[in-house]
C-alpha cells in the first residue's frame, strides 16, 4: 500500500488509516450504536493484514471503550502500528461530552489512555477540539510536556482553525492537524489545508466518506433502522434537505467507481488524498468484511474526468 512521509514527523504512515471512532459503540453523545468487538478486533486485523500501519482512536469514543478495543487488537502483535490518539473531551457522568484543556486533566488523561491501549509511549498525541478557547494555550503546553517526558511521540491538533494554529505554534510546533474534510464538507480547502501544507503540517483528514453517506451503502430505509443512540440519524445531514442531495452525490460517486472496479466509498477518499496537503486519510471500519473495499482508494488514481463529475 502506498505511504508518505506525516509532515515533518518522521513517521512513513499508509494513505488510508484505520479509524476507531465507530467501534467505540453506543451509549454516549457522539456513538454509533452497538458494536460487537470480536468484529471490531477482526477488522483491526484485516487492514493491519493489508498493510494498513496506523490507528487513530480518541479517549472520547466510547469513553475509553475504543481505546480498550484497539488495545485487545494489539496484544499479541509481532510488530504493532503506530497508535494515534486524542484528548480533552471527558465524559460529564451522564454520557454527554464536556470539554477539558487543563493541564492536570490532560496528564491524568494521557495516562489513562496509555494503560488502556497497553503501550509504553503513545506515537502521535493529539487536542480534540479546541474547547474552551480560552485554553487552548495551557493544553498544547502539556501536550509539549508529555513529548518532553517520553510519554508521547509527536503531538498534533483536531478541529483547530489558523488563528488558533497561530496561537500555539508560538509554544511548540505543530506537527500534525486532523480536520474534517470531504465532498459534503470541504471548509478545510479555505484556509486550514493552505496553512498546514505552507507550514509542513502532516495532516489526517477524518470522515472522508461523510461519516458513511458516500459509501453508496445508505438508504432513506437504513437511516429510518438506525439505532436510536446512533448519532446520525438525527444529525441534519442525514435528514433532508441535505440527505437527497447526499445521496445524489454518492450516485455519481458510484459512476465513477465502477469505470475504475472499486467502491463509491473508495472514490469519496481518493478524491481527499488527491489534495497536496493532505498525507493520510482515516476510514472507520466495524467488521473485516468492510475493510478490503475502501482501502483501494491508497492506490486509486482518478481522472480529471473523475474529479469533475463529482466534485460539485
Amino acid at each position: 500500500m502506498r505511504t508518505t512521509q506525516l509532515g515533518g514527523t518522521g513517521l512513513e504512515i499508509t494513505r488510508v488509516g484505520f479509524g476507531a471512532w465507530a467501534i467505540g459503540g453506543g451509549g454516549w453523545e457522539f456513538g454509533w450504536g452497538p458494536q460487537a468487538d470480536d468484529e471490531s478486533v477482526a477488522a483491526i486485523h484485516r487492514a493491519l493484514e493489508l498493510g494498513v500501519n496506523w490507528i487513530d482512536t480518541a479517549a472520547a469514543y466510547g469513553f475509553g471503550h475504543s481505546e480498550r478495543v484497539v488495545g485487545r487488537a494489539l496484544r499479541g502483535l509481532d510488530r504493532r502500528p503506530y497508535v494515534f490518539t486524542k484528548c480533552s473531551l471527558l465524559d460529564d457522568g451522564t454520557g454527554r461530552v464536556r470539554h477539558s484543556l487543563g493541564r492536570d486533566s490532560i496528564l491524568r488523561e494521557a495516562e489513562a489512555s496509555l494503560q488502556r491501549l497497553g503501550v509504553d509511549a503513545i506515537d502521535l498525541y493529539q487536542i480534540h477540539w479546541p474547547i474552551p478557547d480560552e485554553d487552548i494555550e495551557q493544553g498544547w503546553a502539556a501536550l509539549a510536556e508529555l513529548k518532553e517526558w517520553g510519554m508521547v511521540r509527536h503531538i498534533g491538533v483536531s478541529n483547530f482553525d489558523v488563528k488558533q494554529l497561530r496561537r500555539i505554534q508560538e509554544i511548540a510546533p505543530v506537527e500534525t492537524l486532523q480536520p474534517p474534510y470531504s465532498l459534503i464538507d470541504r471548509d478545510a480547502e479555505t484556509e486550514v489545508l493552505p496553512h498546514a501544507h505552507q507550514h509542513g503540517m502532516g495532516v489526517i483528514v477524518y470522515s472522508p466518506m461523510g461519516s458513511g453517506l458516500l459509501t453508496g451503502a445508505i438508504t432513506r430505509e437504513w437511516i429510518a433502522a438506525m439505532a436510536d443512540d446512533d448519532w446520525r440519524k438525527t444529525d441534519p445531514r442525514f435528514t433532508e434537505p441535505q440527505l437527497d442531495r447526499h445521496l445524489a452525490l454518492a450516485d455519481r460517486l458510484r459512476q465513477v467507481a465502477d469505470r475504475h472496479g472499486v467502491t463509491p466509498g473508495a472514490v469519496a477518499v481518493a478524491w481527499t488524498l488527491r489534495n497536496p496537503a493532505v498525507s493520510g486519510a482515516i476510514t472507520g471500519f466495524r467488521r473485516p468484511d468492510q475493510v478490503d473495499p475502501i482501502l483501494a482508494a491508497a492506490d486509486l488514481e482518478l481522472t480529471e474526468q473523475d474529479i469533475a463529475e463529482v466534485t460539485p
